[in-house]
């Protein structure tokens, strides 16, 4: 779950992106963002003069475009970085990030699915996995394969709210509570 000012600037991005005056792939415009965020992870420096209330607005600019400008970002992503370090939400470019991510998704149809499964799913049965949840939803579904080394066995499918667990776990919980209820 992301924050709501996270949530609030991807959302303000994805109407510029999907805009057919902007000309630009909202895929591409995400990937942009994502290399700007990326530089900051791997150099705390960089994360520490953006994110300061210290270093003056004018030199978060500077920086800023310097990487823009060496990262080939457009100027719609440009831009935009520098509303979010105007604004002090430097520190919340990750989650703006994978809200855009999710509100790309949305206004394209589709869902995503987390899957958790004990050991690495091998393709096909990926690909059953994803043709089953596409049958469910109704929608197109951007699957993300996790390895869970706490499930025994089977798959631990969350699509949003919705959880379907169809783990050794969970089905031997199902058993359990059949068993009691009749007993």
């Amino acid at each position: 779950m992301h924050s709501i000012v996270a949530s609030r600037y991807a959302r303000a991005l994805a109407d510029i992106a999907f805009d057919p005056k902007s000309q630009i792939d909202p895929d591409q415009l995400a990937a942009e963002v994502s290399g700007f965020n990326a530089a900051m992870a791997i150099s705390p420096e960089l994360r520490t003069v953006l994110v300061s209330p210290a270093i003056a607005l004018t030199k978060k600019r500077a920086v800023t475009a310097k990487l823009a400008e060496r990262l080939g970002l457009s100027r719609i992503a440009q831009n935009f970085l520098f509303v979010v370090i105007q604004h002090g939400r430097a520190s919340e470019l990750k989650g703006i990030y994978e809200s855009l991510l999710e509100a790309i998704d949305i206004r394209r149809g589709v869902v995503r699915a987390d899957i958790f499964s004990a050991a690495e799913l091998p393709a096909p049965e990926r690909q059953v996995l994803e043709e089953k949840l596409v049958a469910i939803t109704g929608k197109k579904v951007r699957a993300v394969y996790s390895v869970d080394s706490k499930l025994l066995g089977g798959v631990l499918v969350k699509v949003g709210s919705q959880v379907y667990d169809g783990s050794v776990r969970g089905r031997l919980n199902a058993i359990g509570a059949r068993l009691t209820a009749t007993a």
